[in-house]
Parts: C-alpha cells; structure tokens; sequence
C-alpha cells in the first residue's frame, strides 16, 4: 500500500473508527497491516492494551524503549507481564549506554539539555524499529495533555512516515482504571503512590492531589512530551 492508497484509507475509516471499540480498531488494524506493532511504556493505558490484544490477536509485535533509566517497578512490571500472557517483549536500545552518553555529552544530560536525552535514548530508537513496520499502536489519550488533544483514531504518522492507531484516544483516566478492574490487569504498582504518567526514573517524579497528571514529567522544565508523538 502506497502513501496516496494509505491516507485515502485514513480519510474513509477516520469517521468509523471514531465510534469503533477499542476493541473493534485493534482487530481492524490488525487485519489491514498485519505487519503492525505496539509501543508499549508499561502505564496503565498500556497495560490496557496488552491484555485487549491477546483476547483480539496473541503474539502481535510488542516492544518497548528500553531507556536504561526506568524505575525497577517498570521492569519488574514487563517481566509479570510477560509471566502472565507468554509474550516475549521486543527490546528498542538506545545507540550510545548511558556512561557512553556521558563521556560524549556530559553527566547528567537530561538535566543540561532534556530534549537531547530524550533523543538519543527513545526518538532514535523508536524510529529505527518502526522503520521495520507498516504500522504502531499507541495508548495515547487525548485528555492526556493539550499535545495530545487532536489524536485521532487512526492517523498518518508523518513523523515516523507509517500509519498509527489510537485505540483508547478518547477514553478517560476512570476508563483505563475501570477496564483495569474489571479485567484484574496487571499493572505498575508506581500508580498507587502518586505516579499516575511513568516515564524515565531520572525525570518523573510524583504528583500530588491537584497537580495536572503530567506535572511529574520533567518538573521544572517547559518540556511536556518525549518526542515520539507529535
């Protein structure tokens, strides 16, 4: 399928999809690209979605960024995860290991300059293992952040130049925890002491009643996103 056929398909099915299951879109993009993949980070929304996909496909592609720099819990939550559904989880390494990054750039560099950390150790790698692919599943909500508002249910990822799908795009923060109980998902247990947006162990931190979700990712910077949605 060519760029012209793709985004022809994406203005016929954006309409559709908007109304569709979570569930119903994850077995449409399957179906269209089998060559498809998950972006996994391990939060709740991600959780969510690891367990639709082995009721709708098992064994669909599923990797993560292995950053270097994620709290234990995240791992240990990757290794329950992958106990209990039997999958093997792709690994996306960065280039350059952390005292590599160190000696080329300085200590503590996502301190001095967190854009460039977040470059090197997640936008590289996500686009070299999405190069391999038609298309990606991402757990982004659009009342996640004000970058995330417009998310459509299915896009073309002009960034990464390939199809992504938005399953949960219009689901709250009550959506992703009643499916969670309802579905006895496994999950990280940072969610209960005030992590509700995980990222890297180096820039999130907690955030406390009344803080905007995402007040915990890179505090004290302008910074709001990693890079890898636009």
């Amino acid at each position: 399928m060519n760029l012209f056929e793709k985004e022809a398909l994406i203005q016929q099915k954006e309409v559709e999809l908007e109304s569709a299951s979570a569930e119903a879109i994850l077995k449409y993009a399957i179906e269209t690209f089998p060559n498809i993949t998950f972006a996994c980070s391990f939060g709740a929304e991600d959780v969510v979605l690891v367990d639709m996909l082995q009721k709708v496909k098992p064994g669909t592609d599923i990797f993560y960024l292995d950053t270097d720099f994620h709290f234990k819990e995240t791992y240990e939550t990757r290794d329950k995860l992958a106990e209990i559904y039997g999958i093997n989880f792709i690994e996306a390494r960065p280039v350059l290991t952390p005292e590599e990054q160190a000696a080329k750039h300085g200590e503590e560099l996502w301190k001095s300059e967190p854009n460039l950390c977040c470059n090197i150790r997640k936008v590289e790698p996500l686009t070299e293992i999405l190069s391999k692919y038609d298309a990606w599943i991402t757990g982004i909500r659009r009342d996640q952040a004000p970058t995330r508002a417009n998310a459509k249910k299915i896009e073309y990822d002009t960034k990464f130049g390939l199809v992504k799908f938005n399953p949960i795009a219009d689901w709250t923060s009550e959506d992703v925890w009643n499916y969670i109980r309802a579905n006895n998902v496994y999950y990280n247990p940072l969610h209960d002491n005030h992590y509700p947006s995980i990222g890297c162990e180096h820039c999130t931190r907690q955030v406390m009643p009344g803080e905007d979700p995402r007040a915990g990712r890179w505090s004290g910077n302008e910074k709001t996103e990693c890079g890898l949605h636009k």
